[in-house]
């Protein structure tokens, strides 16, 4: 007996990709690598020179930070009132990163830090990321990123297929509170 409702795809799980297997290795020999080498820096040249050295790449980072985030908030006030978009590749993204690296704790980190604030080497990663990015972008299919978010079917336990769209808001409507307002 058939009630004409289409029966909904079974259930697979999607294949899990190489960097969703791999970064939680990555992390935790990173972590322990750092460990390990801040326990032989510390038996070589003392513990005290080891929170030095943490200590002035805590205050490195927090200083790279603060710089590289009011060079971007200039640039965007600057784009704003002129009425323009604002510049791309200013390498305040890139610096930031090199900040939050050097205030991580551990020695590797630091290095990788200092690697990013040197301008050839940011101007170069920041080269390839954008390439990267463009060609990944090339390869999806025109429109699929769009679809995804216009047309929603939700599958209940019954089995019937609930069709839906998404619905956004015009200008014409009044803006919806998704948050109730902080109370400060």
């Amino acid at each position: 007996m058939t009630t004409g409702a289409p029966t909904p795809p079974p259930l697979t799980r999607p294949r899990r990709s190489r960097l969703r297997t791999a970064l939680p290795l990555a992390v935790a020999a990173s972590l322990v690598l750092e460990i390990w080498l801040l326990t032989v820096v510390a038996e070589a040249a003392g513990g005290f020179t080891v929170f030095l050295l943490l200590l002035a790449g805590l205050v490195l980072g927090s200083l790279v930070i603060k710089r590289a985030g009011r060079r971007a908030f200039r640039n965007l006030n600057e784009a704003l009132q002129s009425g323009t978009a604002p510049s791309s590749g200013g390498g305040s993204g890139l610096l930031m990163l090199g900040g939050l690296l050097l205030m991580l704790p551990g020695l590797i980190s630091d290095v990788a830090g200092l690697l990013l604030l040197v301008p050839p080497v940011r101007k170069a990663l920041g080269r390839y990321t954008e390439r990267t990015v463009e060609r990944r972008l090339r390869r999806t299919a025109p429109g699929s990123l769009g679809d995804v978010f216009q047309q929603t079917r939700m599958y209940r336990p019954d089995g019937k297929v609930v069709q839906g769209e998404v619905v956004r808001d015009t200008p014409a409507d009044p803006p919806r509170e998704q948050y109730p307002p902080l109370n400060r």
